[in-house]
């Protein structure tokens, strides 16, 4: 069995004093010390001192890691024991990590990182829901799946590990990927914490990969998205988050495209090649196996798609209600027409529209409903015909069983009446991308919440008003999961509490190309938006 360190809270709250005294302070406030599992006790060894100064490991990407690798200037064994090292001194403030793979370690190919792999030396944290490593805890955030292990590696994870990344360990998940905050009660009560202001949440359900990237742990990490998982945590951390088009890369095993058609993985990233890099690595090549059709590679690849500029584009730009009854926050916004300002700067046509023409919002949020409520608990294994077990389910966080309790009252009718609406949503937006080449909008419709705030699972209320609230929020992201469109989140300055704020930006099917050129524009013509430092970064350890 792979060695490994399960990451749990510790009392009493002791705090090492290997982290500088700002860190203990800040540590001391908002979570104990993890002792001899922090950062300057690997294992049962002291770290060394690291190949690259703190300051270069959280400004470098993907990119430039794996170009030191390449050119013997450090070693895959040294970038892996960098990352979990930065895992552990910053864990005391995020409570981002569930465990690191020590072995990798030592054996950085043990997973199956191939070293020929043009990312070779690049490591990246796991999400603990979607795709999964064989023989590794595949927990989901839960009690259900606690301690479970990994039968077989899943598709996607093999297709990075081709490419040379190396999975070094495990980031927190909202339970069963429900909610845009990211707090756990399985092992104790875990809340994973935003690197820009730890009173606040990374967001939801990646928010702990989202942590990592952000305060640079590893320039990359694993993300799954099913309602805005990824995007909405990219958006609250500054980070850049792609939801790629349903089909474009290999789903788990345990999926197919009948139960989860919403669902899709992918990445954040610091910069807009690493995202086009690592989409590169992971849509290749993979037979059908469970999913109705096999992932394919694109003809040009992703990167290559950046060295071209995408002609002059008509954008929809759209802040409004999308039929919901409360309106998006002023400052996202005005953040969000400062983007649209930026790409009429471009060279694009931009173009405010009345957000009826997107899709009938009256079918769409009762179908989307009876998807959430009804179908996402039977994803992800809560149990309907048996039920769950009385001992487990009070294990369970207060809303998700509030979930579990919700969806006994749908059926199959109830299914199949999601799956008309979600059609009918899908013609809607292929006659609106017959019009528009891309359409921009705020990521959330709020601020960040509080770390363990409103959305958390853990805090026990009333379950229709946590609902309208969470829709109310995830209000631009949702459609695009409905769908099946590509969508990318973009940092796009910060609230008024110093946290970003993020802009999204959809195209039609297939075509991320678009998306990631866009993105290149904006980031070569507005670089301080993107990859910027929050306080609680790597780069404050040397």
């Amino acid at each position: 069995m792979p060695a490994r360190q399960v990451l749990r809270r510790q009392a009493p709250a002791t705090v090492c004093a290997g982290l500088p005294r700002r860190r203990r302070r800040q540590a001391r406030r908002h979570r104990p010390c993890l002792s001899r599992r922090c950062a300057n006790h690997i294992g049962s060894t002291r770290m060394s001192k690291p190949a690259l100064s703190w300051q270069e490991w959280g400004r470098l990407d993907a990119l430039a890691l794996a170009e030191l690798v390449r050119t013997r200037q450090v070693s895959a064994a040294e970038t892996v024991a960098q990352a979990i090292a930065a895992a552990r001194l910053l864990e005391p403030q995020l409570g981002a990590v569930l465990e690191t793979f020590d072995d990798i370690a030592s054996t950085p190919s043990a997973d199956g990182a191939n070293p020929e792999g043009a990312l070779w030396g690049v490591p990246l944290f796991i999400k603990d829901l979607g795709s999964t490593i064989a023989g590794r805890l595949a927990e989901n955030g839960s009690a259900l799946n606690k301690d479970k292990r990994s039968a077989r590696t899943d598709p996607l994870i093999a297709n990075l590990h081709r490419a040379g990344l190396i999975s070094v360990g495990r980031s927190t998940t909202a339970e069963l990927g429900m909610t845009y905050d990211t707090t756990t009660t399985y092992r104790g009560l875990k809340v994973t914490r935003n690197p820009w202001n730890l009173d606040y949440t990374p967001g939801g359900s990646s928010g702990g990969s989202a942590a990592l990237v952000a305060a640079g742990v590893t320039p990359l990490a694993h993300s799954t998205d099913g309602a805005g998982s990824t995007r909405i945590p990219a958006s609250l951390t500054g980070l850049i988050g792609l939801k790629v088009s349903r089909g474009r890369l290999p789903l788990p095993w345990s999926f197919n495209e009948y139960g989860n058609a919403t669902i899709g993985e992918g990445t954040f990233s610091r910069t807009v090649r690493d995202t086009a890099a690592f989409l590169d690595a992971a849509a290749t090549d993979y037979p059908a196996g469970n999913s109705f059709v096999s992932s394919k590679s694109p003809t040009h690849t992703f990167a290559s798609a950046l060295q071209r500029a995408p002609g002059k584009l008509r954008i929809a730009l759209s802040t409004g209600a999308w039929g919901r009854a409360t309106a998006c926050h002023a400052d996202i916004a005005a953040r969000t027409r400062d983007v649209a300002a930026a790409l009429q700067e471009l060279g694009h046509e931009v173009e405010e529209i009345d957000d009826a023409i997107i899709t009938d919002w009256n079918r769409f949020w009762p179908s989307f409903r009876t998807f959430w409520l009804g179908m996402r608990p039977a994803m992800w294994g809560l149990p309907y015909e048996d039920g769950i077990p009385p001992g487990l389910l009070e294990q369970l966080a207060p809303m998700t069983r509030k979930f579990w309790l919700n969806a006994q009252g749908y059926d199959k009718r109830d299914v199949l009446r999601h799956q008309a609406g979600n059609n009918a949503h899908a013609l809607r937006l292929g006659e609106f991308f017959g019009k528009y080449d891309a359409l921009l909008a705020p990521a959330f419709a709020i601020p960040a919440p509080k770390a363990n705030g409103p959305f958390s699972l853990a805090n026990d209320r009333d379950f229709d008003g946590y609902i309208n609230e969470l829709l109310d929020a995830g209000r631009y992201a949702i459609p695009a999961s409905e769908a099946g469109l590509p969508a990318i989140s973009l940092p796009a300055g910060k609230d008024a509490n110093g946290i970003p704020v993020g802009v999204q930006l959809y195209a039609k099917w297939f075509e991320e190309a678009r998306l990631l050129q866009l993105a290149a524009q904006l980031e070569a013509s507005r670089p301080h938006w993107f990859n910027t430092t929050p306080p609680v970064h790597v780069g404050t350890l040397d």
